[in-house]
């Protein structure tokens, strides 16, 4: 695992053994970025990202690399969290994130009372977690922590689909590759990033 492009390009990523993290693939993310960039290098400089479920970090440092401003991983396990301080920590990253240990929803309800607006949410939950699609969809719709321009992003499996609609928030785009898909959505589902 490395990261694609920008300041840290091909630089190594660690992960845990075992089958409790499962880091979005460096092709997934390349398709990911290709997407949110659009052939333009410098469209993320100063963006303010949520890696949900953040397990490595891999897509938050990604969005760091590339520049953004701001980065808040989410992840409630203590082995990941460490992971991915450590993986800052080997790239030279010293500022620009704050790594949030603790479950999603207070997090969320905290982000919101320091006046966080994110300009890209990247939400991976264990794909065992079905449930937890629909709860965090639900809770970023209704937060101000998602705004007009916003883009929500979650990556699933294929043969599961977490929704159209959550509230405001919806999709607007489904790219598969392999077994995984990537589900895009907006507040009011404009506009169409398939276009």
């Amino acid at each position: 695992m490395r990261v694609i492009a920008g300041k840290y390009r091909g630089r190594p990523l660690r992960s845990l053994r075992g089958t409790d993290i499962r880091p979005t693939s460096d092709r997934l993310r390349e398709t990911l970025f290709n997407v949110l960039t659009a052939g333009n290098p410098d469209a993320l400089k100063g963006t303010v990202w949520l890696d949900l479920f953040a397990g490595t970090g891999a897509v938050g440092i990604e969005a760091l690399s590339r520049g953004a401003r701001q980065t808040y991983f989410v992840e409630s396990s203590i082995p990941a969290a460490k992971l991915i301080e450590q993986n800052l920590h080997s790239l030279g990253i010293s500022e620009g994130y704050k790594i949030l240990r603790d479950d999603l929803l207070p997090v969320l309800w905290r982000l919101q009372r320091e006046h966080v607006h994110a300009d890209a949410v990247f939400l991976d939950p264990p794909y065992r977690m079905q449930h937890a699609y629909e709860e965090s969809l639900t809770a970023l719709a209704d937060s101000s922590l998602v705004w007009a321009m916003s883009l929500v992003v979650a990556e699933h499996e294929k043969n599961f689909d977490p929704g159209d609609e959550f509230g405001s928030l919806r999709r607007i785009r489904k790219l598969v590759q392999g077994n995984n898909a990537l589900s895009f959505y907006r507040i009011g589902g404009q506009p169409d990033l398939s276009r």
